[in-house]
């Protein structure tokens, strides 16, 4: 108790010393753990979209031919047709293991009083496989749907809120109009909050109704094994829009004709940028903890030399080397410890506030909407670990002079200035 008493007399003879002292080491910690925040926030809103869908599947998009090809001009729309599908299934079918579709359409659905204004699209079986759509209730489209044609619907959780006030089971089972038509609902499925909400049915039904009069498939999308490179997905993907290009009259490495999105690709591409990122935020952290450290060395000797006279004294008077030692180890680490817990918790507190503004902040990326970040926290383990670093910097920096001003002889300490 006596040399804490002593330490805090100390600190309070020397308060811009310790101030300074103390925002070296807050600083560093403080920034450390925002840095890491804010960069684990950004990695895990990308996470977060890239588990929505599965990596092994692509989705193929009709397009713009950009160069003439056979006599044909540029500028030419592409769409997909059901020929396109076969192709698909047929030509590719040692690499693509289900091949799928969507149509889409606007439609209004309504329940007595109560109606929605939403995208009606029509899929196959695989589509929950592909963009993983968690069922709550009932099921999902099933292989009898698209043989049959049934009229059968799939909607959200909230878009069910909004039909009914029971929400939830009341609704399964029960009829509802699209336009003109009676569909049945079979199953409600978990809104996702980035997500944009469609109404999913049999890709048969929908195409049958309105899209009879056309030879437009919509979207094409598949899922696939065997390619697990860069290289073989580009390969792959070469070859695959060549063959579409082909049968639209369309020149084979016309990239802008046929639209690929390959979530495998896009995956690869997203890992090797959060590496990056955190590579990145580790080395600008770790020179910003190694700037705090460096500003604590400094002040511990620049300290140290400062009591020399007084290290003197207590020599003089009878004081062990020892004790000396121990009373600047220990003020470094009580020091070091206090401010490096503060900066720690500001650090926290900081990427709490982003969590609850910026965290919930959303932006439009086309087929649905991401958030900016998500959980932009660090682990307990990693503010601890940068605390310990700190305090171990502080302890050394100090004990280097100290063990100096402990084995100076009295007579010399008390001639210093």
């Amino acid at each position: 108790m006596e040399l804490l008493n002593e330490i805090w007399a100390t600190a309070r003879r020397n308060k811009l010393r310790t101030t300074l002292t103390g925002f070296a080491v807050a600083w560093g910690i403080f920034m450390l753990i925002v840095l890491l925040g804010a960069g684990n926030g950004l990695i895990n809103a990308q996470m977060t979209q890239s588990d929505r869908f599965l990596s092994s599947s692509m989705v193929v998009f009709g397009g713009e031919t950009s160069k003439p090809y056979n006599g044909l001009k540029e500028g030419r729309d592409i769409r997909l047709h059901e020929r396109d599908i076969k192709i698909t299934d047929k030509e590719f079918a040692g690499i693509i293991d289900k091949v799928g579709a969507q149509y889409r359409t606007q439609a209004v659905i309504s329940l007595g009083q109560q109606y929605i204004s939403t995208s009606l699209c029509g899929v196959y079986p695989n589509h929950t496989q592909i963009d993983k759509v968690q069922m709550q209730y009932g099921r999902y489209i099933n292989d009898i749907d698209i043989r049959e044609k049934r009229k059968v619907l799939v909607i959200s959780n909230k878009q069910a809120k909004e039909l009914a006030p029971q929400g939830g089971s009341y609704l399964i089972g029960r009829s509802v109009n699209v336009g003109n038509f009676a569909f049945k609902i079979v199953g409600i499925y978990k809104e996702n909050e980035n997500g944009r909400a469609d109404v999913f049915s049999s890709y048969s039904t929908i195409k049958s109704i309105y899209g009879a009069n056309t030879d437009d498939a919509g979207r094409i999308e598949f899922t696939f094994h065997g390619l697990t490179t860069e290289t073989e997905n580009e390969d792959f993907e070469a070859d695959y829009r060549a063959r579409l290009n082909t049968s639209h009259q369309a020149a084979p490495d016309d990239e802008s004709a046929v639209w690929l999105w390959n979530r495998y690709t896009q995956n690869l591409q997203m890992e090797t940028g959060i590496s990056i990122i955190r590579l990145a935020l580790w080395i600008v952290g770790l020179f910003t903890l190694l700037s705090g450290i460096v500003g604590v060395s400094n002040i511990m000797l620049i300290t140290v030399k400062e009591r020399t006279h007084e290290f003197g004294i207590r020599k003089a008077i009878g004081a062990k080397p020892w004790s000396i030692l121990k009373l600047i180890i220990i003020e470094s680490i009580i020091i070091t410890t206090l401010f490096g817990y503060i900066g720690m918790l500001l650090g926290i507190g900081v990427n709490e506030w982003m969590d609850a503004t910026i965290g919930h902040t959303k932006v439009d990326a086309g087929l649905f909407k991401a958030s900016m970040f998500v959980n932009p926290t660090v682990g307990i383990d990693v503010c601890i670990e940068a605390t310990l670093v700190m305090v171990i910097a502080g302890t050394i920096a100090g004990l280097i002079p100290a063990f100096k001003a402990s084995r100076i002889r009295p007579i010399e300490a008390l001639r210093a200035e």
